[in-house]
């Protein structure tokens, strides 16, 4: 079958809120622009779509307190100083090393937190409307805003405004590998419905992680792959070709390859982000009915995804949230439980670790004992942490330990599941993709998810944001480099 070639200025691979923010950006530079997106037009919007897209900021104008130093300052190992104390001099004088460095560049995240407001106010004047919604987390350790209608609200308006400005969108077709000229990389081969193409122009990378895709994500999380899955359906359709075609050109990596960002949700639902957040008011238990973790260590939000680690480290990667009538009935519990099947009841603790296939006897040993080891009541505060701590038990429960004594009782299973990937392509604070040699790769730009910022704890609210804001980078170098061949 003859390939077709499609002449652009730029190619954008991915229909997310990354990609649609470079397609948007690049077109008002005048580009002409292609989207490619793997996903049918009906389901276009990976990720995105299906968010709600809590953004890190104080207000429209100004990010959250701490923002950059909550990025800067995710441990990233022990790097060897005398590479990385480059970040401190002048761009025209670091050195090789370590602008390819496996680390955070701080003028990546210093372009994030100065440009994300800008980027923010730019999508509002396209339609998009932001608010302070309420969030699933009872307890909070920052400021969050969200476009009004989530992921979804994203996709459609920024979807219909890169429309407007003459974007052509490519549905089923699949990226698979970059095209190189003389003068860098030239555009992208790919798959479509009508068989293979060869899209031509400055490319942009927007097309997420890999947590769609088994085999890559065993090559990087071993035995985790096989308890874990995305998100939401969206993230199924996110299988790591970007990654793969930027390797294999000598692209820099940044994040941790051996973490994701985990979120607790319920197996049983096939329900986008069926989040369970409730389970600091009760107690976890796994499949051998014991306690494994502190499940109270501070807030909800700051510490949810390494709960969620400890509980994927369990047998087959699960665990149960044990809940009583004093629990239940925490105001707003159940804005932290987004999952549409109803919990498991039962009117004795036996009872129900026998509904839910729990050795009952361990079950009730180990809620006898927390019990036993939980504090007077008295200042118990479900919106902050309260140091309600419970005394000689192991593992502790640092915050609102109360006993799980009140019957009926209720009980959720919790999963890990993968929202995205932490590792990724390395890029400067302009979007370029880097080369291992630290040197940006002519023509080649890349944003959202894809690109690697994250190591050990997800900085929350910040990932929708960081897409949108070096999509529109990105778009607009990668109209800026079209611009300048053209003229050449």
């Amino acid at each position: 079958m003859t390939e077709q070639t499609h002449r652009y200025d730029v190619v954008v691979v991915g229909g997310g809120v990354a990609g649609l923010s470079a397609a948007v950006s690049a077109a008002e530079d005048g580009a002409r622009v292609a989207v490619l997106e793997r996903a049918p037009e009906a389901e276009t919007g990976g990720n995105t779509r299906y968010t709600e897209a809590f953004l890190r900021m104080k207000s429209l104008d100004e990010v959250a307190d701490g923002f950059a130093d909550a990025l800067v300052d995710d441990f990233m190992g022990h790097p060897d100083p005398s590479i990385v104390n480059d970040a401190a001099l002048p761009a025209r004088r670091q050195g090789a090393l370590y602008r390819a460095a496996h680390t955070v560049d701080p003028d990546y995240v210093a372009a994030l937190a100065e440009n994300a407001p800008g980027a923010l106010r730019w999508m509002a004047g396209h339609g998009v409307r932001f608010d302070f919604v309420p969030t699933p987390f009872l307890t909070r350790s920052t400021t969050r805003m969200a476009p009004v209608g989530g992921g979804l609200a994203i996709v459609e308006t920024m979807g219909g405004a890169a429309r407007r400005l003459g974007v052509e969108f490519h549905f089923e077709t699949t990226a698979r590998g970059l095209v190189r000229s003389g003068r860098g990389v030239a555009g992208v081969v790919a798959h479509t419905a009508e068989g293979p193409a060869v899209f031509e122009g400055a490319v942009v990378l927007a097309s997420g992680g890999y947590q769609g895709n088994f085999e890559l994500m065993a090559r990087y999380h071993g035995e985790r792959a096989l308890t874990c899955r995305p998100v939401a359906r969206g993230g199924n359709y996110n299988k790591g070709e970007g990654l793969e075609m930027a390797l294999a050109l000598g692209a820099a990596t940044a994040g941790n390859f051996s973490l994701f960002h985990a979120e607790p949700v319920d197996p049983r639902s096939g329900a986008p982000e069926a989040a369970i957040f409730c389970f600091p008011y009760g107690v976890l238990v796994n499949r051998e009915g014991r306690r494994f973790v502190d499940e109270a260590r501070g807030t909800v939000d700051a510490w949810y995804e390494r709960t969620t680690r400890a509980i994927q480290d369990q047998t087959g990667g699960i665990a149960w949230v044990i809940l009583d009538q004093r629990g239940l009935a925490v105001p707003n519990l159940m804005a932290g439980v987004r999952t549409d099947v109803p919990p498991v009841t039962a009117d004795t603790v036996g009872d129900l670790a026998r509904r839910l296939e729990l050795p009952a006897a361990d079950v009730e040993a180990t809620i006898e004992a927390y019990n036993a080891a939980c504090p007077p009541p008295d200042g118990f505060d479900p919106t902050a942490p309260d140091g309600l701590a419970t005394r000689g038990l192991v593992p502790p429960k640092s915050n609102w330990s109360r006993p799980v004594d009140r019957g009926p009782f209720a009980a959720y299973p919790i999963m890990a599941a993968n929202v995205f990937s932490f590792g990724g392509l390395k890029t400067t604070s302009a979007a370029e993709v880097v080369d291992r040699d630290g040197r940006p790769i002519a023509g080649l730009y890349a944003a959202g998810e894809l690109t690697g910022l994250y190591y050990t704890n997800y900085t929350g609210s910040t990932s929708v944001l960081r897409g949108a804001t070096f999509g529109r980078i990105a778009g607009a170098g990668a109209a800026a480099r079209a611009r300048s061949l053209a003229g050449a």
